[in-house]
């Protein structure tokens, strides 16, 4: 007598699991459903947004996630007639203990018969990936544009200060001499600009063992011998972050000069005795940066409590040449940014009256 084998229900959702275990690998949040919208596959990337695990989510509803559970329960219902092949809709997730996720949603029919496949990309998440990308174009202008400068400054700057001193050497009169030397001093502080300009373009890039907690440490020490008085610098780091392949010199100025800055900016707070700059680091998980995903990255904040970055230059602050101090030569989160960006990272910058966060994402292996 033949027996034929019917795997049961516990078998037959284990078999569905590992058919779509390679969806942990993309960063769109991705929820596979059974046609009457209970969880049977629940990706890592949504894992991560929702701050819940796929065990505890499977079987659940998943229309009960969003905070207009109609929308998708509407969608399902189109699913189980066939009346489309992917139906998209704009709506927000509920997340525990944070505000609702903006989403771009999909569904369409999966490849498993019986399953509705649910592709979501967190709104906000896209305008973070154009605002890298605007970033990283403008970072490449800006290169271009400091260099070619650099460059038709450099020739006429040596003539004119070669000619200045040849003339100093024909004048007999100190008034007259007085002239050439001012000359000579302001080449020469315009020539100490243009090597400042340059130098993140001159320097090979060193690579290393990189412990991110060394540099911290270096900055904290050169800054609080800069500012001895009224400026406290809080640790919090995050010990288990590993070390990683950089350039420590370039990471030390990138973080020196975010460091510097904050510093400067809070000029008053310092001189009532309460400025203070935290030094926080911590590993972010699947992250993507310059449209590449990533496991994991090192998240380094360094967060002020000064008046914050003024409205006018918020969204220019990372030009050259842009700074929102007096005597300021705009050039330190310049050159922040290109030595991050050499590390395939990224930094950017949230502010507001007391809190100002500038936040360095680094890729860790």
């Amino acid at each position: 007598m033949s027996t034929t084998f019917v795997p049961s229900l516990a078998q037959q959702s284990s078999a569905g699991v590992k058919n779509y275990q390679a969806l942990d690998l993309l960063c769109t949040l991705i929820a596979v459903l059974d046609m009457n919208g209970a969880i049977c596959f629940a990706n890592a990337a949504l894992e991560n947004a929702l701050g819940q695990s796929r065990r505890t989510m499977e079987g659940g509803e998943f229309a009960l996630s969003f905070t207009e559970p109609a929308l998708l329960d509407k969608a399902l219902s189109g699913a189980r007639s066939n009346d489309f092949a992917a139906l998209r809709f704009e709506a927000s997730l509920q997340r525990l203990s944070q505000e609702p996720l903006p989403v771009h949603a999909t569904v369409s029919i999966a490849e498993q018969t019986g399953h509705v496949m649910v592709e979501m990309w967190p709104l906000e998440q896209q305008a973070r990936q154009d605002r890298e990308e605007r970033l990283r174009e403008q970072a490449q202008a800006n290169k271009e544009l400091i260099r070619n400068l650099a460059h038709e400054i450099k020739n006429p700057l040596g003539g004119i200060r070669g000619a200045a001193q040849l003339l100093q050497m024909d004048l007999a009169s100190p008034e007259l001499r007085e002239y050439t030397t001012v000359i000579v001093h302001e080449a020469d502080r315009l020539q100490a600009l243009v090597d400042r300009l340059l130098a993140p373009h001159r320097h090979p890039h060193d690579v290393g063992d990189v412990n991110i907690h060394e540099v911290c440490e270096r900055v904290r020490s050169l800054v609080l011998v800069e500012f001895p008085q009224g400026l406290k610098i809080t640790r919090d780091y995050d010990i288990s972050i590993p070390e990683f392949r950089g350039d420590s010199a370039q990471l030390i100025q990138a973080v020196l000069n975010i460091v510097q800055n904050a510093a400067q900016a809070l000029s008053l707070r310092i001189a009532q005795g309460d400025g203070e700059i935290i030094l926080r680091t911590r590993v972010a998980r699947q992250v993507t940066l310059g449209r590449q995903r990533y496991r994991l990255a090192l998240e380094l904040h360094v967060i002020d409590n000064g008046s914050g970055v003024p409205d006018a230059i918020k969204e220019r602050i990372f030009y050259p040449l842009v700074s929102g101090r007096d005597g300021g030569s705009g050039l330190g989160l310049t050159l922040a940014q290109t030595f991050v960006q050499r590390h395939h990272g990224l930094i950017e910058c949230e502010s507001q009256p007391g809190r100002t966060d500038f936040r360095i994402l680094i890729p860790l292996p």
